[in-house]
């Protein structure tokens, strides 16, 4: 892996849609589904999607910067979910699922809230942006199944339904962004 890396996590929903979309994008060098920003050590999945962890499910999105930047990291993030919806993306519900951007450098905070501002301004959505952006407090990697679920379970019913979508969008929408274009 290259040494000139920026390191960013996001919470938008469930982690394996993040994760599909993201493991598509030009100068992504690595993507991690896990746990943060909770108060627990160590959360299995159970106790975060029980919510007493106060984790939120996250990516933690490795990426040359000199290939994609945060901001069209972000870009792409806000147009894959629903910002605007509190601790819900679609059928998921729980503070789990919430949407944020957890800062590993105070510029990305900066690109973060510049880039709420400038899309709240443009009434992207009807209703305003609810993502937390916060310093990253902790990271937890997931379970072993939840890594590349999506490419490993493309049938099941929820990839199906939710996840193959967002990864359509992605590829629709950010098509000089996709790797594979």
């Amino acid at each position: 892996m290259s040494a000139n890396y920026e390191t960013i996590t996001l919470a938008g929903g469930c982690f394996w849609c993040l994760e599909a979309v993201f493991d598509e994008v030009k100068g992504v060098l690595s993507v991690e589904s896990g746990y943060a920003n909770g108060h627990l050590a160590n959360p299995t999945y159970r106790q975060v999607c029980e919510g007493d962890s106060g984790h939120a499910e996250v990516v933690r999105i490795k990426f040359d910067p000199g290939i994609i930047s945060a901001r069209d990291i972000l870009n792409i993030f806000f147009g894959i979910h629903d910002p605007t919806t509190l601790n819900r993306q679609g059928a998921d519900v729980g503070s789990q699922y919430r949407s944020g951007v957890y800062y590993h450098t105070p510029e990305q905070k900066d690109i973060a809230e510049a880039l709420i501002a400038d899309l709240n301004a443009r009434k992207i959505w009807d209703n305003p942006i609810v993502t937390e952006v916060e310093p990253v407090k902790d990271f937890y990697i997931a379970e072993d199944y939840h890594q590349e679920y999506f490419a490993r379970n493309q049938y099941q019913p929820y990839c199906m339904a939710v996840v193959a979508p967002k990864v359509n969008k992605f590829r629709k929408d950010y098509r000089e962004l996709w790797r594979k274009a």
